[in-house]
């Protein structure tokens, strides 16, 4: 089965400074890769290229999403392919409403070549009844101005229920658990775990375990200094959660950890 995914000797520069130093990942359909390390390791910056964020300068290597060339994209047309970012810290819109925006997402995704095909409203409405039904979001919900003083966990839900409106084929969340108690993660989580349809890949970048506590990643990443210095399953994150990151740190290689 081919990858959705294919990150080679990946080097990107912020400012002039360098961030990334020659990564490698494969993500394969239905995948879930954990992206762990300190504040400071690249983690984000690798969110943020992947989605073509002009301030991340590519200076080598190759992206292919879904056996194409993903630095010849546009951020929008990466969207539009099947690519999506969940942010750390969603921003607020005041004066737009949860429903309006999904609608706009939603159409803005499924155009192709700048040729909108728009959603029928009665069929939006009943696919945002379906998902807001299975994520257990309260209807008022939706008439609701995005993010506009939800709490962390109304935010992150808000995130995940675009997941689901929008259906993409690769997945980054970017620090899913941060701000989030033990009971918003928990709902967070649960509500990642059914939007996930067995096809969709999935890379959760995160600073702690307890994340993978409620979702089973099949792959984790340990980068340091810009550079992946381990690799293995999920036993790998219970011994950073027990351990930290000192007994990785510059190692500057990839190893099997498991």
């Amino acid at each position: 089965m081919n990858p959705i995914l294919e990150i080679k000797d990946l080097y990107v520069s912020i400012d002039g400074k360098q961030i990334l130093k020659g990564i490698n990942v494969e993500i394969g359909p239905g995948e879930v890769h954990a992206l762990m390390g300190r504040n400071g390791s690249g983690k984000s910056t690798l969110a943020y290229a992947l989605m073509g964020h002009p301030k991340y300068v590519v200076d080598e290597g190759r992206i292919f999403f879904r056996g194409e060339n993903l630095l010849e994209l546009s951020p929008d047309q990466r969207a539009r392919k099947g690519l999506f970012l969940a942010f750390q810290y969603p921003m607020a819109v005041p004066g737009v409403s949860v429903a309006n925006f999904l609608r706009t997402a939603v159409n803005a995704v499924n155009g192709d070549g700048g040729e909108k095909k728009s959603i029928p409203v009665s069929r939006f409405r009943k696919e945002l009844k379906e998902n807001m039904n299975l994520l257990k979001i309260e209807p008022s919900f939706a008439k609701r101005y995005l993010n506009d003083g939800f709490s962390g966990g109304e935010k992150k839900r808000m995130e995940v229920l675009q997941l689901a409106m929008v259906k993409p084929a690769l997945a980054i969340l970017d620090e899913a658990d941060s701000g989030l108690d033990i009971d918003a993660l928990k709902i967070v989580s649960e509500s990642i775990n059914r939007v996930m349809d067995g096809e969709m890949g999935t890379l959760i970048i995160t600073h702690y375990q307890r994340i993978l506590n409620y979702i089973n990643p099949n792959f984790v990443h340990v980068m340091a200094d810009g550079r992946i210095v381990a690799s293995g399953g999920p036993e790998l994150a219970r011994k950073l959660e027990t351990q930290g990151y000192e007994w990785l740190e510059g190692e500057g290689v990839s190893a099997d950890a498991g």
